[in-house]
């Protein structure tokens, strides 16, 4: 069975075809600039590349030259888009109505697209996506949904509510929703595997750690809490965002600079976090770099970084009343020696204890860091948001539950 996923952004639209046979990926790429021009990267699994400037006024132009390399010139793979058994799509928001993957019919992809006004750059791209697929795929070919807010649909009332009057939630659905929750559920399920234990006997810590970056406590493979809330802002600090800050801190900013509702936004989403307190760059690798010739910003930025990801850590043991494993995952979780042992430092009295050769120059390959006499594991464990989201597709195509 081959399965296409699809992760589309304001502007993008990533792809990977993958054999469900052996789960290997056929072939991947990108589709960007999608509204201000337009270019693809594809590449195949036999190293046969496309890079190529096209015209891509909407979602659908894209999708349809998608289409034209996945099935003619030197870098198809398949001769036609019915070799395509389905297609998985990446959906940031599935609000309260949609806690797990569905099948997305035309209600459903409406319904997604009503939810924009919680992810206003993320939800309405994914609903053009699944609306461009439907006019280029054969008919009757199945569209799956895979929520990135549905794994954290297992919180608990007092965890993902605010002490805001309730009006606000009844009437605004203001609440923690949750994010990277496709990473989460891979990672954590991947970890206990690894491990050689039944997901549902252990008490996990996902550090998801990248440009944007999310900590999830799940416990018997259930998400129960999260440090993203409403919206991807909230947690820890980020490349651009601020992370968690007082509310009235971000209202007094806004009188004192004179910014509209949404220019507050930007000013937290886009010029804040790693950025706006190193002034100089979003990218960790830059300020680690920058740090290390004496830049006392920079080296804050990493240090806020760590605090925050220790500080929840304990928090998160102490609401699951132990602790079995810590994994870490995402670009920064995978490749960065030094912060994994910043993080893991000075965290005995919580049974942590850090293998530091076993910690250094893995770059995203599965390993444990953790020493043998270490109480609590740690490990590292790469994500795979496409094959989760394959998985679920191949599943719900063959009528199993997901």
């Amino acid at each position: 069975m081959k399965i296409l996923v699809i992760n589309a952004g304001s502007s993008s639209l990533k792809y990977q075809l993958l054999d469900m046979d052996n789960e290997s990926v056929i072939a991947k790429g990108n589709c960007d600039r999608i509204g201000i021009g337009g270019h693809i990267k594809h590449t195949t699994f036999d190293g046969k590349v496309v890079d190529t400037d096209c015209d891509f006024p909407t979602h659908t132009e894209a999708f349809e030259k998608l289409v034209e390399v996945l099935t003619t010139g030197d870098a198809a793979v398949v001769k036609s888009m019915d070799e395509i058994s389905a297609v998985g799509h990446r959906v940031v928001h599935g609000g309260e109505q949609f806690g797990k993957t569905i099948l997305a019919d035309d209600a459903v992809i409406d319904a997604i697209d009503a939810l924009s006004e919680l992810a206003p750059v993320h939800n309405h791209p994914n609903a053009l996506a699944l609306r461009a697929c439907k006019k280029v795929l054969a008919p009757g070919t199945p569209q799956v949904a895979v929520f990135d807010t549905a794994f954290h649909a297992t919180m608990p009332e007092k965890a993902f509510m605010y002490g805001l009057p309730y009006e606000c939630y009844e009437k605004y659905h203001v609440r923690k929703y949750g994010f990277h929750g496709t990473s989460h559920r891979f990672v954590s399920k991947a970890l206990a595997d690894a491990m050689g234990k039944d997901i549902k006997d252990l008490k996990i810590v996902s550090c998801h750690l990248g440009n944007g970056s999310s900590i999830t406590a799940v416990e018997g493979g259930k998400s129960i809490d999260t440090t993203m809330g409403f919206t991807p802002l909230d947690g820890v600090i980020m490349g651009t965002r601020c992370g968690s800050v007082d509310a009235s801190a971000v209202t007094f900013i806004q009188n004192k600079m004179g910014l509209s509702p949404n220019e507050t936004s930007d000013y937290m989403n886009k010029k804040s976090g790693f950025l706006g307190v190193s002034g100089v760059s979003s990218d960790a690798r830059d300020l680690g770099a920058a740090a290390a010739d004496g830049n006392k910003r920079a080296k804050l930025a990493l240090e806020m970084l760590r605090y925050e990801i220790k500080k929840y850590i304990g928090s998160y043991a102490a609401i699951m009343n132990g602790l079995d494993a810590v994994l870490f995952t995402g670009g920064i979780g995978e490749n960065s020696d030094d912060l994994r042992e910043d993080v893991c430092s000075n965290m005995e009295y919580l049974g942590i204890k850090l293998d530091k050769e076993a910690n250094k120059g893995l770059h995203g390959k599965l390993a444990k860091i953790s020493a043998p006499d270490s109480k609590v594991e740690v490990w590292v464990v790469p994500t795979n948001e496409e094959l989760l989201i394959a998985r679920d597709t191949k599943a719900l195509v063959e009528g199993k539950e997901v």
